[in-house]
């Protein structure tokens, strides 16, 4: 027990010096400063939205823009710092621990890491995406995974950091899956994930923004505003109970799986789920909503 205590401690006070030297330190000498990234990337985004808004009378500061906000620096940042990077740690070397009697030494089943990089980074990004779409789908059908989830659906209006609205147990559930499929099956090298959540992020803040996009022919594999923004309706179609378009970057599973759903152009379709006007409004209380006993 005091190994994985010791354990646990060491990756906390590491993270905490990390994040610190990234907020104080802009341009790390030879590092990716992610912290300062999130801030550009949502700027950038923002500015789209502020200079070619798709809802036109949507605000610059919509309806709960600093809460999504908050909600971005918390699932980023701050959770990370408090919990999540510190128990991931100590549940990797549980887990290996565990499986040790059964001939796992750790590593991989599946090596890829001596593929080219090229290569390694589009094979992470199709298989995360597909894990990730997975997942998307159990949170939409599994009840418990749903009350997580709702906290994501509960957003009104959309904008970029709505992205980031969503339960930190999404995290657990996701990330969970994640290391088991991407790095317990495939040794894809760690600076691949890297890229690749970089680029998701990216194309996450764009699929939630005010922007009136669906890429042309390439809406057919890339995620887009106009197909995510159905994701989000609270009126749900009859061939489609549980949702539709659960694409994450890529859009190409929905029309392989035949979950896609445009039926017009959605810009002004209510958003929301079934008696969310009864729902939590502020962040503590959607933090403890999944674990309450709904009317």
């Amino acid at each position: 027990m005091d190994k994985y205590i010791d354990l646990f401690v060491m990756t906390y006070i590491g993270y905490a010096n990390y994040l610190w030297k990234t907020i104080k330190e802009p341009f790390l000498e030879g590092d990716f400063n992610f912290f300062y990234f999130v801030i550009v990337i949502s700027l950038v985004v923002w500015g789209l939205e502020l200079i070619i808004p798709w809802r036109k009378d949507q605000k610059a500061f919509r309806k709960d823009f600093w809460l999504d906000t908050f909600y971005m620096f918390f699932n980023f940042f701050i959770f990370n710092l408090l919990l999540y990077i510190a128990l991931s740690s100590v549940t990797v070397e549980l887990l290996n621990n565990l499986l040790a009697p059964l001939g796992y030494q750790g590593g991989h089943l599946i090596d890829l890491s001596n593929l080219h990089w090229g290569i390694q980074l589009f094979l992470f990004f199709i298989i995360a995406d597909f894990v990730q779409w997975c997942v998307h789908i159990l949170l939409h059908r599994i009840p418990f995974l749903w009350k997580i989830h709702k906290v994501h659906h509960s957003v009104k209006e959309m904008g970029f950091a709505a992205h980031m609205r969503y339960h930190f147990g999404e995290t657990f559930v996701y990330n969970s899956i994640k290391y088991i499929s991407l790095s317990m099956i495939f040794g894809f090298q760690l600076e691949m994930a890297f890229i690749v959540y970089t680029i998701a992020i990216t194309i996450g803040h764009l699929n939630h923004a005010n922007l009136g996009w669906d890429y042309g022919p390439l809406r057919y594999i890339l995620n887009n505003p106009k197909m995510h923004i159905w994701h989000h309706s609270k009126a749900l179609p009859k061939e489609h109970p549980y949702g539709m378009n659960y694409g994450i970057s890529l859009s190409i599973w929905d029309y392989i799986f035949r979950t896609n759903y445009i039926p017009h152009d959605g810009r002004d379709i209510e958003l929301g789920f079934h008696d969310d006007e009864n729902y939590a409004s502020g962040f503590f209380e959607q933090l403890i909503a999944p674990f309450r006993k709904e009317k």
